[in-house]
């Protein structure tokens, strides 16, 4: 969840560190800090809130010094305060260190270390293992090592993380060690920026592409020991091993606001470009199929599945329902939706012949990590449906596709979703055509796809008037979203969206689940959304609709151009592109968007930085 920064070279590290941290601010925005090292001492400033106030206070107090560390937290352990905040120091200034993740066993290693006379001042798991730190480069040169040395610092690193239970990333600096920064990770996500004479590492590569485009994506169990000049990497049970040079494929602009005044916003517009680049490449006219090239599965392996088991977790959970709908519709092969953080402790009946995709858009999301995991585990062929190239998930999967959707720095996940649902519409035609769906069929499917990213920009066009609804709403409390088939999955996303970044009560339902209980709800201030494009069920929704209206529920309604029965019934009309209903929930989920983002800006919510959220959810 929070976001590390690190630097060693021959630049001043302090707005080195402090821009990389603006960078980062969207993995965790309670409070940032760094720690310089020069001339033997290591120097901290930290705060409270956003980087911003970070900012002033280096401003106030700089700090000198080709060699640092830096941290924005999203909390786990201990409130949020400048004590809290990191980096933390180990031992008597010996040790500096920011960590991300959770060390499960800290408690126990807190009273070891209380009782060989070490002083807290956090409550913090992350400050037990600076202090373990300390303890253990103290033994490794009372037994004989060099003090200052790599190999003391290295042995002290190495026996810490034998002690530790739980994941982490963390990035060290020795006192005594002036020129090495030491970086490690277990579960949680460290990248590896190649300078020329200068090192970077940090916990998504979306700060390190100002500086550089070569990476190394550090592994599980890896440890990094970084100069200026040299990177050395080990791990834990092989020893040495060669660093893997890889293009970066981000680029800083891509991580610019440009002309909007918000991420969220911006990438909202970008989906258009994203669900174009989600199908660019993947189609085979000829042969009216989908083409992966990642799947790294034989014809014959693939039509073997006779089950398929999508696993996730938020938005890319809503995804998997769309895709579920799709799946089982085009290509008959039975499917289900997981939430990850249950299916990882679950031990459901799979036969050998199930095939697991886990989705996710940061590729590190810790219970779909773990869940992708166990299943591998027991043998069934396991791809990743993700946007991070180099992420965990995508590199430890059997195989899987890339969403090429382009960085997503808004927590409130948008175009990631409609490119997660491009592809499953792309793996639904791909396994329809290995079985029984016609020529003509795939044909068709390619070429409403095709239209698609057109599609989209027209249905942009619906901004203004969802701005008119979203200022006649914004004071409404409570909402229930509902819509049925395709778009059930949509009337859940939608109300995740106005839950996650204007902190207003939402629940999504099918349609024709109301009179099983949330009709109760219904009254004159609880606007009621219904997604309700033509379809072949529109009666019934239409008939759900006038349940609401007639227990004088406000009703906005997300609607085909042309519906002139819909615009007599709702309160309030968003109008979208008519489209096949399995691609419905690209166009319907876009008002919703905007909807959630323009009733967040009235409320003064901050859209791109949620409260109490962060955009990779690398902790249990």
């Amino acid at each position: 969840m929070c976001g590390i920064i690190g630097y060693v070279g021959y630049q001043e590290a302090q707005n080195l560190l402090l821009d990389s941290l603006h960078r980062l601010e969207y993995r965790g925005y309670d409070s940032a800090g760094i720690a310089v090292l020069e001339e033997g001492e290591i120097t901290i400033r930290k705060k409270s809130g956003r980087v911003q106030e970070l900012g002033h206070l280096i401003s106030q107090q700089p700090l000198k010094g080709h060699l640092g560390i830096g941290h924005t937290r999203w909390a786990t352990h201990g409130e949020v305060n400048d004590t809290n905040s990191h980096p933390h120091i180990g031992g008597d200034n010996e040790v500096c260190l920011v960590h991300n993740g959770v060390i499960e066993n800290y408690t126990s290693l807190r009273k070891s270390l209380k009782e060989k006379g070490f002083e807290f001042i956090t409550t913090t798991d992350s400050e037990v293992v600076a202090h373990l730190l300390a303890h253990e480069y103290r033994r490794a040169v009372s037994k004989g090592g060099e003090a200052g040395s790599q190999k003391s610092c290295l042995v002290a690193i190495q026996s810490t993380l034998l002690q530790l239970k739980g994941t982490y990333g963390i990035a060290v600096l020795f006192r005594d060690c002036p020129d090495v920064m030491y970086v490690a990770r277990v579960g949680s996500p460290l990248v590896i920026g190649i300078g020329d004479h200068e090192h970077f590492v940090a916990s998504d590569a979306s700060p390190l592409a100002v500086h550089t485009e070569e990476v190394v994506y550090l592994s599980d169990n890896e440890i990094a020991v970084l100069t200026a000049d040299d990177i050395q990497i080990i791990h834990r049970d092989s020893g040495i091993v060669d660093p893997k040079i890889e293009v970066l494929e981000q680029t800083a602009a891509e991580s610019e606001l440009g002309e909007f005044e918000h991420y969220m916003l911006k990438e909202i517009f970008e989906q258009p470009q994203s669900i174009e680049n989600a199908m660019r490449g993947r189609f085979n006219e000829d042969e009216a199929t989908a083409v992966f090239g990642g799947l790294n599965m034989s014809a014959k392996d693939i039509r073997k599945v006779d089950r398929i088991v999508l696993t996730a977790c938020g938005t890319s959970w809503h995804a998997g329902l769309v895709g579920e709908y799709l799946l089982e519709e085009f290509a008959r092969i039975p499917t289900e939706v997981e939430y990850a953080s249950e299916l990882r402790y679950r031990n459901p009946p799979m036969s050998e012949n199930t095939m697991i995709f886990a989705i996710t858009q940061s590729g590190e999301t810790a219970d779909t990590l773990a869940a992708m995991r166990e299943c591998k585990r027991k043998g069934h062929p396991t791809l990743a449906i993700c946007n991070v190239v180099g992420s965990t998930i995508a590199r430890e999967a059997d195989g899987g596709i890339y969403l090429h959707a382009g960085p997503e720095v808004g927590v409130a996940s948008t175009k990631a979703f409609t490119s997660q649902v491009t592809v499953l519409t792309l793996l639904a035609l791909y396994f329809g055509r290995m079985r029984h769906l016609s020529y003509p069929a795939g044909s068709r499917i390619i070429r409403h796809l095709k239209e698609m990213p057109r599609i989209i920009e027209e249905t942009l066009k619906c901004h203004e008037m969802v701005k008119y609804v979203a200022d006649k709403y914004a004071k409404n409390n409570n909402f229930l979203y509902l819509g049925r088939l395709y778009n059930f999955p949509v009337a859940l996303e939608g109300a995740l969206k106005l839950k996650e970044i204007s902190y207003i009560h939402a629940e999504g339902y099918p349609a024709a689940e109301m009179k099983h209980g949330p009709l109760a709800l219904v009254d004159e201030v609880t606007p009621s959304v219904f997604v309700v494009p033509k379809c072949g069920i529109y009666p019934k929704v239409i008939s759900n609709l006038e349940e609401v209206k007639a227990r004088k529920g406000p009703v906005i309604a997300i609607a085909c151009k042309g519906d002139d029965k819909i615009a007599e019934l709702a309160d309030d009309v968003i109008f979208v592109p008519d489209v096949e209903e399995y691609l419905q929930p690209l166009v319907t989920s876009i008002p919703l968007q905007l909807l959630s983002y323009h009733i967040a800006l009235h409320r003064g919510c901050n859209v791109d930085r949620p409260r109490n959220l962060a955009k990779s959810v690398t902790v249990e």
